[in-house]
């Protein structure tokens, strides 16, 4: 198998215009994509295969994969009998983070193909495996379980090939036309940026039950510019009738958009990061500075924005439990659950947390983590769900 690791570079349209307005264009589109970089560049997983590496801490993610899994079959055959047995398919896995999840979701997509060619009769395709995250993510960690991958698809027919395309989701990442399928699983619900306007909500890393409205619409507005953009650039490089599989953080519809259950992970980290600053470790002022870019929509705001950006048809939309696993554990195993919680947490925010408090904290800050959730680990009124919807790219007529 071909493994290679692509430079991801700026996508720049051929327009009519000047070169000298051309090269002028570009110069703000590298000062707009260096702005970008700079906000987003602290966002990635926790890298190699330590105790704290996310390669370690990401059975959440294997559950959610699991519940995905009927979804994400149903589609990748479709479109494979949609577009008629293709020679060739390119299949982009957005936000893949580092460490051995990121190989299932393209395991099952292969396999799903060999199977389904099998049983038509027909010649697998040559497919493209294309892993996308921001330039910081641990792709080294995530290539050396290259031997994995190969392991669950030695029976597979097809040739595949695995490349690596560094940047953000949020930019244009492909050829236009260029790709078939796309899976992207809790990635998109973190943001470009963080909102502005939260000078509000104070001693809150995201919204709760006590910030204002103000917090919540920050937060609606950018998740909106983002997924939308998302959106848009994604059907600029999908060919007609290709599929999306997208699963992220989202939250049960309720009339209250500011209410976070008490278990919330954002807001037990607020109580952590607020026990530091009672016991002089961090100052009130840090704190009040410091917001997640994340956001977790309900299924009517996903709806309403994919109806409204109109490149895309809905298939299918899914909610399911957000399981940690310790939901109805008795009070002996609580400990270690709170642990579980805190290293998984830490796994996908300790970059963002060690560039603005510093990594002297971090210990202290999860074992607060760890002793909060303990204490709510039987909640079972729980807001946060997961969300899958698969999207089909509609078809585009070009003129002759």
């Amino acid at each position: 198998m071909d493994s290679r690791f692509i430079r991801s570079t700026p996508f720049l349209r051929c327009n009519g215009k000047s070169e000298s307005d051309e090269r002028n264009k570009g110069d703000e589109e590298e000062r707009i994509i260096s702005k970008h970089s700079f906000l987003v560049s602290p966002l990635c997983m926790s890298g190699g295969d330590g105790e704290y590496s996310y390669s370690t801490n990401s059975l959440l993610q294997r559950r959610v994969l699991s519940k995905a899994k009927p979804v994400l079959v149903r589609n990748t055959k479709e479109v494979i009998i949609n577009l008629n047995f293709p020679r060739y398919i390119k299949v982009a896995d957005l936000g893949c983070s580092s460490g051995q999840n990121t190989f299932l979701a393209m395991s099952e997509i292969i396999n799903t193909i060999n199977v389904l060619c099998q049983h038509m009769n027909q010649t697998p395709p040559e497919i493209d495996c294309c892993l996308n995250d921001l330039p910081n993510n641990d792709f080294n960690t995530t290539f050396k379980f290259i031997q994995f991958f190969n392991e669950k698809n030695a029976m597979s027919k097809e040739s595949y090939f695995v490349s690596g395309v560094p940047g953000s989701f949020y930019s244009r990442l492909f050829p236009r036309r260029s790709l078939h399928f796309v899976h992207s699983s809790y990635g998109l619900h973190w943001l470009s940026k963080v909102p502005e306007g939260l000078e509000n909500n104070k001693m809150s890393v995201y919204i709760q039950n006590s910030s204002p409205l103000s917090t919540y619409k920050a937060y609606l507005n950018q998740f909106e510019r983002d997924f939308t953009t998302f959106l848009k650039l994604r059907s600029e490089e999908m060919v007609s009738n290709g599929r999306m599989v997208l699963t992220f953080i989202g939250r049960r519809t309720i009339d209250n958009p500011l209410h976070r259950d008490c278990c919330h992970f954002w807001t037990l980290l607020s109580k952590s990061l607020r026990d530091l600053v009672v016991e002089g470790l961090v100052s009130a002022s840090k704190v009040d500075s410091f917001y997640i870019p994340f956001y977790d929509p309900n299924e009517r705001e996903v709806t309403e924005m994919v109806q409204k950006e109109g490149s895309f048809e809905i298939n299918d939309l899914e909610t399911h439990g957000y399981d940690l696993g310790h939901c109805n554990q008795d009070e002996t195993k609580r400990s270690k659950s709170g642990q579980s919680e805190a290293n998984y947490i830490r796994a996908v925010s300790e970059p963002l947390l060690v560039a603005h408090f510093g990594a002297a904290i971090i210990n202290i800050l999860f074992d607060k983590f760890a002793h909060h959730v303990s204490q709510h680990a039987s909640c079972r009124n729980k807001t946060t769900v997961s969300i899958v919807v698969s999207l089909s790219r509609k078809k585009t007529f070009l003129m002759s």
